[in-house]
């Protein structure tokens, strides 16, 4: 037995809403609308992300995504309006942590490049 997909769900309020915002976060529309309440981006053919309506949750989620570019990122935020607090340095590694319109927390993370440390 061998677990072969991932998704992180982020739990939001409105559906309408969070997915415009998704959508500019990930330049494109979801992959598939499996069921009412719930959208899905799959990133991969192993993990993606599922945006879920739960009031009552909403705003409670956390996901951290491996990104290959953290700069093409940034560049990709801005053109898509998304606000950030910029690229943050940790001890072994990039990170850029953005919030969605309910409080979800996502984290981009990279490697340092030659430059970055």
């Amino acid at each position: 037995m061998t677990i072969q997909r991932l998704l992180a769900q982020m739990t939001v309020t409105d559906l309408d809403a969070a997915t415009a915002w998704y959508t500019a976060l990930f330049g494109r529309r979801p992959d598939t609308r499996p069921m009412h309440g719930l959208v899905e981006w799959h990133l991969s053919d192993t993990y993606g992300v599922q945006v879920w309506t739960d009031p009552n949750r909403a705003g409670h989620s956390t996901a951290i995504l491996a990104e290959s570019d953290l700069d093409e990122r940034l560049t990709q935020l801005a053109r898509a309006g998304i606000n950030h607090g910029g690229a943050q340095n940790t001890t072994t590694s990039r990170i850029l942590p953005i919030t969605d319109p309910d409080g979800n927390r996502i984290v981009f993370t990279s490697p340092f490049t030659g430059t970055d440390h």
